[in-house]
This record gives structure tokens, sequence and C-alpha cells, in this order.
């Protein structure tokens, strides 16, 4: 399952993607935000029925995550940012 936190206004869309099918909940992407943008849960809130960890996006960051991942998010040219770099199994992707 894709969970998508995030917004979308009228400038554009502002999502950063967890594929929790893939995030064991190794937490890697946690240091690697200088934002605190990211959290570890137990369970996922998205899915019931898994009771594995898995990471997202802490509920006080969904509404800033134009601002929050500002600083991270590439000038002119499209490079991975710290997080997706940081997950080992390619389950987190941004929307810009």
């Amino acid at each position: 399952m894709i969970a998508n936190y995030g917004y979308k206004d009228g400038s554009g869309d502002y999502f950063i993607a967890i594929d929790t099918d893939r995030c064991d909940g190794c937490g890697a992407c946690v240091p690697m935000c200088p934002s605190s943008v990211f959290m570890v849960m137990d369970e996922d809130p998205n899915d019931p029925m898994r009771e594995e960890p898995v990471a997202v996006v802490a509920d006080d960051q969904r509404k800033k995550i134009k601002y929050a991942c500002a600083q991270c998010k590439p000038g002119g040219k499209r490079m991975p940012l710290p997080c997706v770099v940081a997950c080992p199994v390619d389950a987190i992707t941004h929307s810009w």
C-alpha cells in the first residue's frame, strides 16, 4: 500500500509517499531528515492488519511538507533527497 502524506494547493503537489509493503520500519530515514519529518511507529496506522513497524510522516508535519522539505529540495536539477537515499528498500518517494 502507498501511504501519501502532504497536500495539494494552487502552487503544486507536496507529498511524501511511503510504500508500506516495502518499508520494514528500520528508521534509516529518521536521522537523515533535518526537519524531523519522519517517525517510526510500531504498527501501521493506515493498515490495521499490519503489526510490523513502519515509517510515517509525523502528524504535525503533514501540512508543512512544502516548507519542511524545502531545505533538501534540489534547485534546478533533480537530485535524490537524503531520506530517499537513506532508505535501503526504496520505500520513500516525493512528488517533486
